[in-house]
């Protein structure tokens, strides 16, 4: 099994190439590491804000099935008790005070 050995580049061997105007040809292999985990961390960051999106819109169109279906039992308590002002809490009806006093029997 052959290895392949990287030569490092003697100072004095950078500083004939910058004289004689060669450029490099890759940048160093720490660098290109640390562009590549920079540009994996923001490929990550937007996958998981592209989820977040979707679960915000999913949210959305709960909510939005859920008013819809308040506004029907609203509908229903209006028609069955004449109002659809309800306590949460313990389904208490608030009836508004002319109605209130005239059903209720003591």
């Amino acid at each position: 099994m052959a290895k392949t050995k990287l030569k490092k580049e003697s100072s004095t061997s950078k500083k004939i190439k910058e004289l004689t105007g060669v450029k490099p040809e890759k940048i160093t292999a720490e660098q290109l590491e640390q562009v590549q985990n920079t540009v994996n961390n923001i490929n990550r960051s937007q996958l998981e804000i592209g989820s977040m999106e979707v679960k915000k819109h999913e949210l959305l169109h709960s909510i939005a099935g859920s008013r819809d279906q308040l506004v029907v039992l609203q509908t229903e308590f209006e028609k069955d008790y004449g109002t659809f002002d309800v306590n949460i809490q313990d389904g208490t009806i608030n009836y508004p005070k002319e109605n209130g006093e005239a059903d209720k029997k003591d």
